[in-house]
C-alpha cells in the first residue's frame, strides 16, 4: 500500500487509534450527493434552537430586517470553514477526531475533540430541555396539579419540580434511542422533515392573521436608540450567530466523509444551510414580533407562546410534534459527533452507545435551563463563550490542511503512534500553543459577562475581544499557527 492512499489496513494501526467507528469510509460506501447534503441542513436548521435564534435578537433590540441580515452574514461566514474542512472528509474518508490528528497530533487531537465533545453535550441539554418542557406544557394542560408539585431542588437551581420530571423522562427516552442505535431515528427524522416546516407555516399564517396582516408587524422599530448602540450590539450577536454552527464547521468531515465527491458536499451546503437558517429564522422573527401586536410582550421562547394558546387539543398535538422532532435533531446533530469524540479517546474501550451515554450525563450536568432561560444568556454566554473555543481549533486544522499540508494527507500515519502525525510524544506543541494564544485573552471578557469579575478591573479592549471571539480566534491562531510551523520556532 502506498503513502497517501485512500485505503486503510487494520493491521498497520495502533489498537489505541483504531476503530471501526473511526475507521476511514472506503469508496464503495461514499454515497451520500448534493440533495443529502442539502436535506440534512435543512433538517438541522429546523429546529426551536434556530427559532430562538432570530427571536432572540428581536428581543434583544433589533427589528426585523437587522435581525435577519445579522443571521444570513453569520451563516454565510460558518459556510466558509464548514466547506473547506468538509474537503478532508470527502477526500480521505475521515472523520473529525482522525484529521484533528494531523495538526494537534495523534494524541493532542483529544484536545479539539473534548472540546467539541463538550460543546455538544451542551446543545444536547438544551435539546433535551425543550423536548421535556413541551412534554410538560402538554400534560399540565390534561394534569393540572403537576404545576404544583412541591419543589425539590433548591431556588439557586432555577428548576421546578414538573418540569424536570419530563425533562428526566425525556432524557431517558434520548438514552433509549442511543441504545437502540441511530437506525431507529431514520422514520423520525423523515416525519420531521415533513411536519415541522408545515408547522412553521401554519405558526406563520396564524402570526400574520392575528397580528392584523405583516405591516403592523415588520413595521416594529429597533429599540437602539443611537447606531453606536446597534453596533455595540450587532458585533457579539454576529459572533453568536456564526457561533450557533462552529461546532458543526469543525467535525463536518463526520458526514463528508460519505460524499461521492467534493461537489456533492459544497453544493450541498452551499445551497441549504444559509438559505434554511434565514428563512426559519424569518419565521421566528415575524412570530415574535407579532407576540408584541397581540399579548403586549415579546415572547421569544415559542414553547411559551404554544403554552398560550386556548385549545388543549391543539397545544397537545403542536407540544407533542416539537418533542418527536427535537428527538430526531438531537441525536443526528448532538450524539454522532460526540460519541466520535468520546471514542477517540480510547477506541477499544468506547464505542457509539458508551459515547452517546456520557454525552447524556454530562447534558445533564451542564444545567441547560439556564442556559436558554433569557436570550442574554443564550447569545453572550453560551454561543460566544464556546465560539472563543471552537475559532481557533477551526483556524489550525485549516491552516494546517491547506498551508502546511497542501491537502495531502498521510493516512495510514493518522493512525499510528510512529507515523509523521506523532511529533513529541503524540503532540503538537504548535498547535497547542496557538490554541492557548487565543483562548486566553478571552477569558476576561468571559468572566466580566458572567458577572465573576468587574467590567472595571480589566482593559476596556480586552473585554471587547470577546465580542469577536470566533473571529479573533480563528484568524490569529491559524497565522500564528503557520508561522510556528515554518519557522520551526
Amino acid at each position: 500500500m502506498t503513502k497517501g492512499s485512500l485505503e486503510h489496513s487494520e493491521e498497520n494501526s495502533s489498537a489505541s487509534l483504531y476503530s471501526e467507528d473511526l475507521a476511514p469510509v472506503p469508496l464503495s460506501k461514499r454515497t451520500w450527493n448534493t440533495w443529502n447534503y442539502a436535506a440534512l441542513w435543512i433538517s438541522m436548521s429546523l429546529c426551536i434552537p434556530t427559532y430562538m435564534l432570530a427571536s432572540s435578537l428581536i428581543e434583544g433590540g433589533m427589528n426585523w430586517w437587522q435581525a435577519i441580515l445579522t443571521i444570513f452574514i453569520g451563516n454565510t461566514v460558518v459556510l466558509v470553514p464548514m466547506i473547506l474542512n468538509g474537503h478532508a472528509g470527502a477526500k480521505y474518508g475521515i472523520p473529525f477526531p482522525v484529521f484533528a490528528r494531523a495538526s494537534f497530533g495523534v494524541r493532542g487531537a483529544n484536545i479539539p475533540a473534548v472540546l467539541r465533545a463538550i460543546v455538544a453535550c451542551g446543545w444536547f441539554g438544551i435539546q433535551t430541555w425543550i423536548g421535556g418542557y413541551a412534554i410538560y406544557l402538554m400534560l399540565k394542560l390534561w394534569i393540572p396539579s403537576l404545576e404544583t408539585i412541591p419543589q425539590v431542588f433548591p431556588t439557586s437551581f432555577g428548576l421546578q419540580t414538573g418540569p424536570a420530571i419530563t425533562f428526566f423522562l425525556f432524557w431517558l427516552l434520548n438514552m433509549f434511542v442511543v441504545y437502540l442505535g441511530v437506525e431507529s431515528i431514520k422514520k423520525l427524522l423523515v416525519f420531521k422533515a415533513f411536519f415541522l416546516p408545515i408547522a412553521a407555516l401554519a405558526l406563520l399564517f396564524w402570526a400574520i392573521s392575528a397580528g392584523n396582516g405583516l405591516g403592523p408587524i415588520l413595521s416594529q422599530p429597533s429599540k437602539f436608540e443611537s447606531s453606536a448602540a446597534f453596533w455595540n450590539y450587532f458585533f457579539p450577536a454576529l459572533t453568536g450567530m456564526v457561533g450557533f454552527w462552529a461546532t458543526l464547521s469543525l467535525n463536518i468531515p463526520d458526514f463528508t466523509r460519505y460524499a461521492k465527491s467534493q461537489r456533492a458536499q459544497i453544493m450541498g451546503q452551499a445551497i441549504a444551510l444559509p438559505a434554511s437558517m434565514t428563512l426559519f429564522s424569518f419565521i421566528g422573527v415575524v412570530v415574535t414580533s407579532a407576540t408584541l401586536i397581540i399579548y403586549g410582550e415579546t415572547i421569544w421562547d415559542p414553547l411559551v407562546l404554544a403554552g398560550k394558546f386556548e385549545s388543549k387539543m391543539l397545544v397537545s398535538i403542536a407540544m407533542i410534534a416539537v418533542a418527536l422532532s427535537t428527538l430526531a435533531t438531537n441525536i443526528a446533530a448532538n450524539i454522532v459527533s460526540p460519541a466520535n469524540d468520546f471514542a477517540n479517546l480510547s477506541p477499544s474501550k468506547i464505542n457509539f452507545k458508551t459515547g452517546g451515554y456520557i454525552t447524556g450525563i454530562i447534558g445533564l450536568l451542564i444545567f441547560p435551563w439556564k442556559l436558554i432561560a433569557d436570550p442574554t444568556g443564550y447569545i453572550f454566554t453560551w454561543l460566544i463563550a464556546y465560539s472563543s473555543l471552537l475559532g481557533p481549533i477551526g483556524g489550525i486544522m485549516i491552516a494546517d490542511y491547506y498551508f502546511i499540508r497542501k491537502q495531502k494527507l498521510i493516512v495510514n500515519d493518522l493512525y499510528q503512534l510512529k507515523g509523521q502525525y506523532f511529533y513529541g510524544n503524540g503532540f503538537n506543541k504548535f498547535a497547542i500553543i496557538a490554541l492557548l494564544l487565543v483562548i486566553i485573552p478571552n477569558i476576561p471578557g468571559f468572566l466580566t459577562t458572567i458577572g465573576a469579575i468587574d467590567k472595571d478591573a480589566v482593559w476596556h479592549w480586552i473585554s471587547q475581544l470577546y465580542n469577536y471571539a470566533w473571529f479573533v480566534g480563528f484568524f490569529v491562531s491559524g497565522i500564528t499557527y503557520v508561522i510556528m510551523m515554518r519557522k520551526g520556532i
